[in-house]
């Protein structure tokens, strides 16, 4: 079972990176004057306040910087234990994601474990999720 999520509000800075997963695709805005990545998304680049920034597609590979495991049902439907984790991007210097690590135990997750992206599609958002690489 699909455990339901807040639905973000859609915006233009912000849809890439809500929808991508429809392609297989994590979405980071990424300045076009100082090549630096935003993130959350935002209209002007946080480095050097240009705005040429748009979304590009990233690798989607990275590590676990720290998590916590949530035992609290904070809504209904919620499935618990689950993990909180804060994901490092590879090659996205500066960006960290607050997402959930699946596919495992939540025993199973250790600070510095890799992991790759996962979309989980629900009422047309594609949230992004990390699962351990094996």
């Amino acid at each position: 079972m699909t455990t339901p999520r807040p639905r973000p509000r859609l915006d233009a800075d912000n849809r890439a990176f809500w929808t991508g997963g429809a392609e297989g695709k994590l979405n980071i805005h990424k300045c076009g004057e100082c090549g630096q990545y935003t993130h959350p998304p935002k209209p002007l680049c946080r480095h050097c306040h240009s705005e040429n920034v748009a979304s590009e597609a990233v690798a989607g590979t990275g590590a676990v910087d720290t998590y916590t495991i949530n035992h609290q049902q904070w809504m209904p439907g919620l499935e618990v234990p689950f993990v909180i984790a804060r994901v490092r991007l590879d090659g996205v210097p500066g960006v960290i994601l607050t997402t959930n690590i699946v596919n495992c135990a939540v025993d199973e997750v250790a600070f510095d474990d890799p992991v790759r992206v996962v979309f989980e599609e629900q009422d047309g958002i594609w949230f992004p999720l990390f699962e351990k690489v094996r």
